[in-house]
């Protein structure tokens, strides 16, 4: 019986390692699937600039919360792409809402893995239309064996870091900030 117990035990240890998975580091920071996105958000250096506009448009305490939620979150390469006015300017107080639209046009209202949407992609004939918060839908389909998104405008930002598994959903970091309908950038 004793011996049984311990094969069971090993064979049971070993499935557990075997199915353990790291979750990806970004910004060189270590992402805890015991934090949720705000938190993890805070400790990546190359995401210093979207916490700030999380902040500013007083959404934090909401990617603090249970999701689950799916975010596609732009680098700070990203951000650079947009000119430094054009930022100052939507962290305006009084252009708040318009910067929390752009912000939940990073978000879907629910979690989904890389190979989540891979599937979709796959059933969807190639392209798959993602619906955001923010009222965005965002076309999502793969090239070159990277995962791609379009916003309404046309802009195309590319999955640079997959799967990164948080307490409260998935973020996905992206090279690019997607923006509604009509906002150039």
């Amino acid at each position: 019986m004793k011996t049984k117990l311990i094969a069971a035990l090993a064979i049971a240890g070993t499935a557990t390692i075997a199915f353990a998975k790291e979750n990806p580091m970004v910004g060189g920071a270590p992402m805890l699937d015991t934090k949720t996105i705000a938190e993890n958000a805070s400790a990546a250096p190359n995401l210093t600039t979207l916490v700030a506009a999380v902040t500013e448009a007083g959404l934090a305490e909401t990617l603090m919360g249970p999701g689950p939620y799916t975010v596609f979150a732009p680098t700070n390469d990203a951000f650079g792409m947009i000119s430094k006015a054009s930022i100052e300017k939507l962290m305006m107080p009084e252009n708040k809402q318009q910067l929390q639209q752009i912000l939940t046009c990073h978000v879907v209202a629910t979690e989904a893995f890389s190979t989540d949407i891979a599937g979709m992609i796959s059933d969807d004939g190639g392209m798959h239309v993602v619906p955001t918060v923010g009222g965005c839908n965002l076309e999502a389909y793969m090239e070159g064996g990277e995962l791609k998104l379009k916003d309404e405008n046309g802009r195309i930002a590319t999955v640079t870091t997959a799967d990164v598994d948080q307490s409260n959903g998935v973020v996905h970091v992206i090279d690019r900030v997607l923006l509604p309908s009509g906002q150039a950038g």
